[in-house]
């Protein structure tokens, strides 16, 4: 019986059978099943993650975006533990610009592609993603969709070998799909009809069959783990109605194995107050979480104000806020790798739920400076207890601060985070606090915390890092 057909025969016992050898036994078996156990949004403040009960900060960076199909997956997922990430970027990418990547459909001898027949390789990769993810406790968001596979924009040439293109399988035609062989402009010009399938678009049942079979054959596996999210779309410029498509089609067959997920839409728009993206702020009913990574285009005090922006949007239903993608790296071309690290921390100070550095070259990935950063954080959050932090969104305890001289987030009366991306020389208003804080300075490029001094409070605190580059300022109310 031809794959996509099966889906929809077996229905749930497909989604839930267990596909895993009997010795290697099955991560979802150590504890994912339950939906309480799964990734959801934190019960007592839903603007951050849960995962196995407990409040999770998702952090990390990696080489690249398909991981699944990387050769040292394995390696590299304890490179990214070992460095105190506990989150990745999978696209279900497939387009071979590295040559060791694999398409989701079988290639018959004759060259072309059969849409109903799976190349076992593809999926066996991503399921051994799967499974080395959960037995690390890594937290996957998944984006289903990436538009450059289909595209063949400055001459990549990836639709025009993709298995999709009617060209190369023995599906269908031109004529049929309404699919052309080759589309040369950037895929943000929207002229891929691969992409208007849906029924409140063209309505394209010979692709959208397809289309549909690819994604419950994915989510046959992925539900049955507890550490994934669900992106619909890498930037996404076009129709409002696909990604509600997908978004409520992965939800149904989630609902109809019984378990529970949390999925949201990735737009391509720079402004992040801009219309593309309230698309996702206006419909929690469909999104349960924002993704912003796009905000990480911008700068300095502008990418600070930015976040305070969405967090304010949302406020009346919280929803965790993420940024699985950070641009900057002095290789790119979107910020240089002091902007890197700066959004890095003005995320999480910020309040988002996650912040990942991306690949190279457009991000720092997993780099030694990556790591430093990574590992610096972990040594700040054990100390400071960021689900229960505040930004200080105007800086109103900040005085003489410059824009992007520093940035606080903090627990009331209780500790207090100032970051200094470079340096600086601020005031903190500790007028209102009583007794003494203890103080002391993490040298984030260093991973090291210097020897604490006592602050005694009721009265402005000024705060100077003891020199130039990345810093931050710790106080934590001294024990009677």
């Amino acid at each position: 019986m031809r794959p996509h057909l099966l889906m929809f025969v077996f229905g749930v016992a497909a989604l839930t059978a267990v596909a895993c050898t009997p010795k290697e036994g099955h991560a979802a078996d150590r504890g994912t099943q339950n939906n309480a156990d799964r990734i959801r949004p934190w019960s007592k403040n839903p603007r951050y993650w849960q995962y196995k009960g407990k409040p999770v900060l998702l952090i990390g960076g990696s080489k690249d975006d398909n991981l699944f199909q990387l050769p040292d997956l394995k390696e590299h997922l304890d490179e990214i533990k070992r460095a105190g990430g506990n989150y990745i970027r999978n696209t279900m990418s497939d387009r071979p610009n590295k040559g060791f990547e694999v398409y989701p459909f079988r290639r018959l001898p004759s060259g072309k592609y059969d849409l109903n027949q799976w190349n076992d390789e593809y999926w066996k990769r991503f399921e051994n993603m799967l499974r080395w993810t959960a037995e690390r406790d890594i937290i996957v968001q998944i984006e289903v969709w990436d538009r450059f596979d289909y595209s063949d924009h400055r001459g990549a040439g990836n639709w025009s070998r993709h298995p999709y293109n009617p060209k190369n399988n023995v599906n269908y035609t031109v004529e049929q799909s309404g699919l052309k062989t080759t589309y040369k402009r950037h895929p943000g010009t929207n002229e891929q009809p691969f992409f208007f399938t849906v029924p409140a678009e063209q309505n394209n049942q010979v692709v959208l069959k397809y289309q549909i079979a690819q994604v419950d054959k994915m989510l046959s596996y992925s539900l049955k783990y507890g550490n994934v999210l669900y992106c619909m779309d890498n930037e996404t410029s076009g129709s409002p109605e696909w990604g509600k498509f997908w978004a409520l089609h992965i939800k149904k067959r989630a609902a109809e194995a019984g378990v529970e997920v949390f999925v949201t839409e990735m737009w391509d728009q720079w402004n992040i107050k801009g219309e593309q993206h309230k698309r996702t702020l206006d419909h929690p009913e469909i999104y349960d979480f924002v993704d912003i990574s796009q905000n990480n285009h911008n700068k300095g005090q502008k990418h600070w104000d930015n976040l305070q922006y969405i967090r304010a949007y949302v406020a009346k239903r919280p929803r965790p806020i993420n940024c699985v993608k950070i641009y900057g790296a002095d290789t790119g071309r979107f910020g240089n790798t002091r902007d890197g690290e700066e959004r890095f921390w003005r995320n999480i100070l910020g309040g988002l739920a996650s912040s990942r550095f991306h690949r190279p070259d457009s991000g720092l990935g997993l780099s030694d400076r990556a790591k430093r950063h990574i590992k610096s954080m972990r040594m700040l959050t054990a100390e400071l207890d960021i689900f229960r932090c505040k930004p200080d969104v105007a800086s109103r305890l900040l005085s003489e601060r410059s824009p992007n001289e520093a940035y606080l987030t903090y627990i009331p009366g209780e500790r207090y985070a100032v970051y200094f991306p470079n340096g600086g020389d601020v005031t903190l208003d500790f007028s209102k606090e009583k007794g003494r804080f203890a103080l002391k300075w993490l040298n984030i490029l260093k991973c090291r915390w210097q020897p604490a001094r006592a602050v005694q409070a009721g009265h402005v605190v000024r705060l100077q890092p003891p020199a130039s580059g990345h810093w931050v300022a710790l106080l934590t109310r001294a024990e009677p």
